[in-house]
């Protein structure tokens, strides 16, 4: 019963309902107590007349002596007393004056006790039942009284209350019933935002790629309405979840990756060292034995650049806390552009600075690897006599670097995955006679500009290939 009343469909029902009662209660008791007042009003007119008609009849001397009473002058029902001899008496008149019934010594008592105002009373008369009462006196100094009774009243009154009381519990059923009908048909459009988010709960979203296309209808995203509220704050939701759930599978899909490739790019240089250990192993001559140690060395030196790339883009992603020192950006540029002259002299290399030294807050380490991978990519991926020019930039609240070169650029459906990890020089540009490396180097400068709370921008077209590198001044 109590999960049944929890139901906001229940609730409104029963607040309607409860409504209706309460106002049909409130109705019918004004209407009751102004249709007694009423009756009462013309009941208390009529004992005025019967009192009236008593004093005429008592006061006419042209009639000669009579009885103080004369129930001719009354109509049925009504009751005559007088009180004022010293035997009081008086009785109720029948139905078509047949008989006048006496009041008892206990009835006669009651009607001594009621007040000589002018008003009319109501009265309790033992063996008669309730009577509208006045008492007068009389020119003789006689207690007249004259009452009227209070059936009729009683009965009509009772006779509406019953019919309140059924057209309440008629009008209670009717509205509950129309009630019920009118909520649930109002709240259908609020079920059908609940189905769609049942759907949405009911889908596999632990893992995976996640087809979330369920959404509320267009039709209840009115924000006019209150239902329309949640609808659009419901698709809102799920917006947002959906975009979510792609970023998550992205990721899951970038480690996967990610460590294939890690896997792959160490597999060949440990099978490298495993070939030549072997081939010393077999022909341990002098000259066999340099070249296999000279081959060991090298990839030894490879998987070692390789593992702490993967360390420093481990710890750029674990967000651990960078070195924050002022670091002199124009002295490392041209430091960087002089190491890249003695390294490829067959590239020309321009440097261009401001008359003001351009300084940021960073780690200057990382700083520096950031301007040599980018200067190694230039050197590595363009063919010889390719111009590379480095321009420092310095503007409000920005301080960075570009580096240009017009060789043949990247190919444009691949350079959203210039900074991706592992990926290669001929995947993104048209590779030089200088190939190789890991790919972890685009890669490993955007973690670190982003560390750096700065932003790298890349612009390519054949002949015209910019990166942008732009910190804050504060470091953050």
């Amino acid at each position: 019963m109590r999960d049944r009343l929890a139901s906001l469909t229940a609730r409104l029902v029963i607040t309607a309902v409860a409504l209706v009662a309460v106002v049909s209660v409130l109705v019918a008791t004004a209407t009751t107590l102004a249709m007694r007042s009423t009756l009462l009003e013309r009941l208390d007119r009529d004992v005025q007349s019967s009192i009236g008609r008593a004093n005429d009849h008592d006061n006419d001397q042209d009639s000669g002596p009579r009885p103080p009473l004369d129930p001719r002058y009354q109509g049925p029902g009504t009751l005559i007393a007088n009180l004022g001899n010293a035997t009081p008496r008086g009785c109720v008149l029948s139905e078509e004056h047949r008989g006048c019934k006496a009041l008892s010594t206990a009835a006669l008592d009651v009607l001594a006790r009621v007040p000589q105002d002018g008003g009319v009373h109501s009265v309790s008369l033992p063996a008669f039942g309730a009577y509208r009462v006045k008492v007068v006196g009389t020119s003789d100094g006689d207690l007249l009284v004259t009452g009227l009774p209070m059936t009729s009243v009683q009965e009509t009154v009772n006779s509406l209350i019953g019919w309140e009381l059924l057209l309440t519990l008629l009008g209670t059923g009717a509205a509950a019933a129309a009630g019920l009908l009118v909520v649930r048909r109002q709240l259908r459009p609020l079920h059908e935002v609940a189905s769609t988010a049942h759907a949405v709960a009911a889908l596999p979203l632990a893992s995976g790629e996640i087809d979330l296309t369920e959404r509320v209808p267009a039709h209840l995203t009115d924000e006019r309405t209150e239902v329309g509220q949640v609808g659009a704050a419901l698709n809102t939701l799920l917006a947002h979840v959906e975009s979510s759930l792609e970023a998550r599978h992205r990721s899951e899909q970038q480690v996967r990756q990610f460590v294939a490739d890690a896997s792959h790019e160490l597999r060949t240089p440990l099978a490298t060292i495993a070939g030549y250990t072997e081939l010393a192993r077999r022909r341990p001559d002098e000259s066999t034995v340099r070249t296999a140690l000279g081959k060991v060395e090298e990839e030894s030196g490879r998987m070692t650049s390789l593992v702490e790339d993967l360390l420093l883009l481990a710890r750029l992603d674990a967000g651990r806390p960078l070195e924050r020192k002022p670091v002199d950006l124009t002295r490392l540029l041209l430091e960087a552009v002089s190491d890249a002259r003695v390294i490829a002299p067959d590239h020309r290399w321009r440097l261009e600075l401001g008359d003001d030294a351009v300084e940021v807050q960073g780690d200057g380490q990382q700083l520096h690897q950031v301007v040599t991978n980018l200067l190694t990519n230039a050197r590595k991926y363009t063919p010889a006599g390719t111009t590379v020019t480095v321009r420092a930039i310095q503007r409000d609240g920005m301080r960075g670097f570009a580096v240009h070169d017009d060789g043949p650029g990247f190919e444009p459906e691949l350079a959203a995955h210039a900074f991706e990890r592992f990926a290669r020089g001929d995947r993104a540009r048209t590779r030089g006679p200088a190939a190789g490396g890991a790919g972890l180097g685009l890669a490993l400068v955007q973690a670190i500009v982003t560390a750096h709370g700065g932003t790298v921008a890349l612009d390519s077209r054949p002949g015209d290939t910019t990166v942008s590198v732009e910190l804050p001044l504060t470091g953050d």
